[in-house]
């Protein structure tokens, strides 16, 4: 593997983590704006983790389509 390789797939893993992240951070207050929050601040805690889970998708589907193209680039 070249150094390339080796900054793309460090690259990848950070996506991937920071994803994986976002995504926990998202359902946590998900959860919180579906049962315990009320009012305003519930409907600001659904949204901002709406927002937090397809910021999350994104993430990892940038990462995903780096590493597909890549293979394909490579044949």
């Amino acid at each position: 593997m070249d150094a390339d390789g080796g900054d793309r797939s460090a690259r990848r893993r950070n996506r991937l983590l920071l994803a994986g992240l976002l995504a926990v951070v998202g359902l946590i207050l998900l959860l919180l704006g579906l049962t315990v929050a009320t009012g305003t601040v519930a409907g600001v805690e659904v949204v901002l983790a709406l927002l937090l889970l397809v910021a999350s998708y994104a993430i990892q589907r940038v990462a995903r389509r780096e590493t597909v193209y890549r293979a394909e680039r490579r044949r």
